[in-house]
C-alpha cells in the first residue's frame, strides 16, 4: 500500500486538529448542547400528526364537506363489541354488560352511550352479538386516558362473555412502547464492533458517539416538528437510521485511525488523516443519504415531507458528531485505543499471488469472480430478479385492527363485530355531497349504491343543519384490507355514481376510501421520487469517482438490491411466508408509506458502501493502472469494514421485529434484507464481476481521456480498513 501524507491544510484538517487539541471544550460543548436540545425537544417538542388526509382526492373532498357541515360527527369514538354464549338477555350476562357500559359512560372523556338494550339495530337477530359506540368528548384523548377503559373491558371478559374495545384511540392505547428493540440493537452493534476491533475501547467510541448524536438529533427533530409535522412512527424510524449510520460512520473513521497508528503515525496525525480521508467520505455519504431522503418532498405529501426532514436531521447530527466529537474522543484515547483487547489466536494466512505476497480471503474471492465474470454477473443478477419478482403483486394499505396481535382488545372488537355484522362494518364508506336545500332528494343515489354488488347495506341519508350538504353510509361485504373493497370503491366512483340521478356530485369518503386514495397517490408519485433520487445521487457520485460508468453501475445495482428487498417483504408480509415466525399476526398489504420511505433510505445507504468501496478501487487504479488489481485490492481493503458496517445495520434494522408496530417492522425487515443483499451479492459478486467486464471503460468520463497509467496528480480520499 502506498504511503499517504495527510493533508495539513484544508477545512477538515483544521477542524480535526482543533477538535483533537481542544477535546475537553468540544466534549463539554457536545454534552451541554445535547442536554439542552433533548430537554427542550422531549419536554416541549411538537406533538405527532397522523392525519394523512388532504389533497384533491374524492375522500379528501368528502372529508372537507363533513368537517364543514357535520361538525358534530367528527369526534373520535370507540366501539364496544359484545359476544355472549347464552345471549345478551341472560340475567347474569345483562348485569355484566350494563355495568361495563355504565362504567364507560361515567368516564371523564366519554359522552352518553346508547345501550344495545335500547336500540335493536345494535343487536344481531340471534341476540348473541351486540355493539355500541362510545363517543369521546375530549379531542385527541391521550393514551393514558384511554388505556384504563381498554383495561376495564378486557378485565370484564370471561364466563361466557367476550368484550372488546375498538377504535383508533383504543388501538394506540394498548400498543406498548418500543420496548427493548433499540437496546438490543445497541448490544448487537457492540458485539460486532468488539469482534471487528478486538478492543473494548475502540468498540465504545462509535457506540457513545452514535448514542449522543441520536439523543440530540431526536430532541432537535421534535423541535423541527413545529415547522414540519410528522407522524408518530417517525421517532422509531429515525432512531433506527440514526443508530445505524452513526455507528457506521464512526466505525469507518476509527478503523482509519487505527490503521494510521499501525503505520507509524502519531495520534494527532492519525486523527487528522482519519478525518481528511474517511471523514471526507463520511460527509459525502451522509450528504447522499440526506439528498435521497429529501427526495420524499417530491411526493407532495405534508407528513412525508416531515418524515424526510426529521430523518435528515438525525443523519446530519450523526455526520457532525463523526467529524467533531469523534476526533475529540480520539484525543482522549490516543494510543490506548487498543486497550482491553480480545484474545486472538495467531495463524498464518494461506494463499499467495504470483509474486509470493500473501492474499486475504477477500482477494482470493475477487479472483474467483474475475475468472468467470459473465457467469458471476448473470447468476447474481438472476438471484436478485427472482427475489424482486413478488414486487409486481405488491398491494398498499394502512394497518387496521384486523392485522393487530390477536391478544389486543381492538382485534377482539374487530372479530366480534365482523362475525355479527359483517367484515365491512369496520370499513364503512361515507358518501357526502353539496345540496341546495333540505328538500334535496338522495334516494335514487342511495338506491343505486344499495343495489351494487359488494354492498351489504346502506343507511338513510342525513341533511346538515344548514341544509347545504347531505351524507349517508354504505357497508361493504368485504373488509378494510381486502382487494375487493378497493375494487368496489372504484366501481362506485367510475360506474355507479355517474349513472345515478344526482350522483355526479357525490364523493366517496371515510377512512377506507381515504386509505385507498392515499395508496394510489403514493403509487402514482413513486416513480417521480425514484427518478429524482437517482439523478441527484448520480451527480454526486460522478463528482466523487469521476466516472459516469461506475455511477450508472451503482444506480442499477442499488435498484436491484432495493427491488429484492421489496420482493421479500411482499412474500413475508403480504403472502404470509414465514410471517408469523417474524412477528406479523396475519397476512396483510404493505403499509403505504413503507416502500416510499425505504427507497431513499436504502438508496442513500447503498451509496455509502459504494463510496467506501469505489474510493479505494479508484485510488488503487490511479496507483497501478490495472483495473483487475485495483478491484481485487480495493475489495480486500474494504471487505472487513464494509462487512462490519453492514452487520451493524442489519442488526439494528432486524431488532424492529421485536417492536409492536407492524408498519415499522415491515420497514425494518425490508431494510435489513436490502443491506444484506447489498453487502453480499452486490458488493462481493456483482461489483467485481461487472467492473471486470467493463475493464478500462469503468473510468469513462466525457471530455477527458480514460486514464490508462498510474497517476499521482489526482487523489481520491481512501477509506479502507
Amino acid at each position: 500500500m502506498a504511503t499517504e501524507t495527510p493533508r495539513t491544510g484544508g477545512v477538515l484538517a483544521r477542524l480535526a486538529r482543533f477538535c483533537y487539541r481542544r477535546r475537553r471544550l468540544v466534549l463539554m460543548t457536545w454534552i451541554v448542547g445535547v442536554i439542552v436540545v433533548a430537554f427542550a425537544g422531549f419536554g416541549y417538542g411538537a406533538a405527532s400528526d397522523n392525519d394523512f388526509s388532504g389533497g384533491d382526492s374524492g375522500s379528501a373532498k368528502a372529508q372537507a364537506l363533513l368537517e364543514k357541515h357535520f361538525p358534530e360527527q367528527q369526534g373520535d369514538t370507540l366501539t364496544l363489541a359484545i359476544k355472549a354464549e347464552k345471549g345478551i338477555d341472560d340475567p347474569a350476562t345483562r348485569r355484566k354488560i350494563e355495568k361495563v357500559i355504565a362504567d364507560l359512560a361515567a368516564s371523564s372523556i366519554t359522552g352518553p352511550v346508547t345501550s344495545p338494550y335500547q336500540d335493536e339495530s345494535l343487536v344481531t337477530k340471534d341476540r348473541r352479538i351486540a355493539r355500541t359506540t362510545i363517543p369521546l368528548t375530549k379531542k385527541e384523548a391521550t393514551k393514558a386516558e384511554v388505556k384504563p377503559l381498554v383495561a376495564e373491558v378486557k378485565d370484564a371478559s370471561g364466563d361466557g362473555v367476550t368484550l372488546g374495545l375498538g377504535g383508533e384511540r383504543a388501538e394506540k392505547a394498548e400498543t406498548p412502547g418500543p420496548g427493548p428493540a433499540e437496546s438490543v440493537g445497541v448490544l448487537a452493534a457492540a458485539v460486532i464492533l468488539f469482534i471487528a476491533f478486538g478492543s473494548l475501547v475502540a468498540m465504545g467510541l462509535p457506540i457513545v458517539t452514535a448514542l449522543l448524536s441520536i439523543l440530540g438529533g431526536i430532541g432537535l427533530m421534535k423541535l423541527v416538528g413545529y415547522v414540519f409535522p410528522s407522524p408518530d412512527f417517525t421517532v422509531i424510524l429515525a432512531a433506527m437510521v440514526g443508530l445505524g449510520v452513526g455507528i457506521d460512520y464512526a466505525l469507518f473513521i476509527v478503523t482509519r485511525y487505527k490503521d494510521s497508528l499501525q503505520g507509524g503515525d502519531e495520534p494527532e496525525s492519525a486523527a487528522v488523516k482519519a478525518i481528511t480521508t474517511a471523514g471526507r467520505a463520511v460527509l459525502f455519504a451522509g450528504t447522499t443519504v440526506v439528498i435521497a431522503l429529501l427526495g420524499l418532498v417530491v411526493m407532495g405529501q405534508r407528513l412525508m415531507t416531515g418524515v424526510a426532514i426529521a430523518t435528515s436531521v438525525i443523519v446530519l447530527v450523526a455526520m457532525m458528531a463523526a467529524v467533531t466529537l469523534l476526533p475529540a474522543f480520539l484525543g482522549f484515547t490516543g494510543r490506548k485505543i487498543s486497550l482491553l483487547r480480545l484474545p486472538r489466536r495467531t495463524s498464518r494466512r494461506r494463499g499467495a499471488d504470483r509474486s509470493g505476497e500473501r492474499r486475504s480471503p477477500a482477494e482470493r474471492w475477487a479472483g474467483v469472480v474475475q475468472r468467470r465474470p459473465l457467469v458471476a454477473a448473470i447468476s447474481a443478477g438472476a438471484v436478485l430478479l427472482v427475489l424482486a419478482a413478488p414486487t409486481l403483486s405488491m398491494r398498499l394499505s394502512l394497518p387496521d385492527a384486523s392485522v393487530q396481535p390477536h391478544d389486543r382488545s381492538s382485534y377482539t372488537s374487530y372479530k366480534v363485530v365482523s362475525e355479527g355484522f359483517g367484515p365491512g362494518y369496520g370499513a364503512p364508506l361515507i358518501f357526502a355531497t353539496r345540496r341546495d336545500s333540505k328538500d334535496a332528494d338522495l334516494r335514487s343515489v342511495v338506491g343505486a349504491v344499495g343495489k351494487t354488488s359488494g354492498i351489504a347495506y346502506v343507511t338513510q341519508p342525513r341533511v346538515s343543519k344548514d341544509g347545504q350538504a347531505a351524507t349517508f353510509m354504505a357497508f361493504p361485504k368485504t373488509g378494510y384490507q381486502d382487494a375487493a373493497t378497493t375494487d368496489l370503491v372504484h366501481r362506485l366512483r367510475d360506474d355507479v355514481l355517474p349513472k345515478a340521478p344526482g350522483g355526479a356530485g357525490v364523493y366517496v369518503g371515510g377512512p377506507n376510501a381515504g386509505t385507498i386514495d392515499y395508496a394510489e397517490e403514493v403509487g402514482s408519485r413513486l416513480p417521480l421520487m425514484i427518478a429524482v433520487v437517482i439523478a441527484l445521487s448520480l451527480v454526486l457520485l460522478i463528482a466523487l469517482v469521476r466516472s459516469v460508468t461506475i455511477a450508472l453501475q451503482a444506480a442499477v445495482m442499488n435498484l436491484l438490491s432495493i427491488g429484492a428487498a421489496y420482493g421479500v417483504i411482499v412474500a413475508v408480509v403480504q403472502w404470509g411466508w414465514l410471517g408469523s415466525a417474524l412477528g406479523f399476526p396475519a397476512a396483510m398489504p404493505i403499509t403505504t408509506w413503507v416502500p416510499m420511505m425505504m427507497f431513499p433510505v436504502l438508496f442513500g445507504l447503498s451509496m455509502d458502501y459504494e463510496v467506501f468501496l469505489i474510493s479505494r478501487v479508484r485510488e488503487e487504479y490511479e496507483r497501478t493502472g490495472d483495473t483487475r488489481m485495483a478491484v481485487t485490492r480495493g475489495l480486500a481493503r474494504t471487505a472487513k469494514v464494509i462487512t462490519a458496517a453492514a452487520a451493524i445495520m442489519i442488526a439494528v434494522f432486524t431488532t424492529s421485529l421485536l417492536g409492536p408496530d407492524v408498519a415499522v417492522k415491515q420497514g425494518g425487515l425490508g431494510m435489513a434484507v436490502a443491506v444484506l443483499v447489498d453487502a453480499s451479492i452486490v458488493r462481493m459478486i456483482l461489483v467485481p464481476a461487472v467492473m471486470e467486464l467493463c475493464g478500462k471503460a469503468n473510468w469513462w468520463m466525457p471530455g477527458r481521456r480514460t486514464p490508462n497509467a498510474p497517476s499521482t496528480a489526482q487523489a481520491v480520499s481512501p477509506i479502507g480498513s
